[in-house]
């Protein structure tokens, strides 16, 4: 649980080069952390790393950081516009687009439909925490 949480944000750690260094220049969507085939050639490389340096039980934790660091880039792509192909193409996939209607670029992101998708995806995992810690307290049934 613990390496997917950590993977999940790494993608967003360009944000860091986009705020201190780019001067938000550019879309932080258009940086390597952002490119799909880069985790997947990193994950590969850990992959065969780890292999080298017979590590075992490498394989799960390598397969878990690669399903959060592409389910974040596939959120991603329903309002952001990710190059799944990048380097090779710089074609961004999203789902939908965001006008530009409010004079501050984030109350376009926030009052657009994708924004409840995103808190309909918090509150299930609110439920699922709230049963789970709820059923971890019940005594068990011998």
């Amino acid at each position: 649980m613990a390496v997917g949480l950590a993977a999940s944000v790494l993608p967003d750690l360009d944000l860091i080069w986009f705020y201190l260094v780019d001067n938000r220049q550019s879309v932080h969507h258009a940086y390597l952390f952002h490119w799909p085939l880069f985790w997947v050639a990193l994950a590969g490389l850990a992959l065969g790393a780890a292999r080298l340096a017979r590590i075992r039980g490498a394989a799960p934790f390598i397969a878990v950081a690669l399903a959060a660091l592409l389910l974040h880039l596939a959120l991603d792509s329903i309002a952001g516009g990710i190059a799944w192909a990048a380097p090779f193409s710089d074609l961004k996939l999203n789902l939908v687009q965001v006008p530009a209607r409010h004079g501050w670029w984030v109350w376009n992101f926030v009052l657009h439909w994708t924004f409840g998708l995103e808190l309909a995806i918090l509150a299930a995992a609110g439920v699922a925490l709230w049963r789970d810690t709820r059923a971890a307290r019940r005594p068990a049934i011998a």
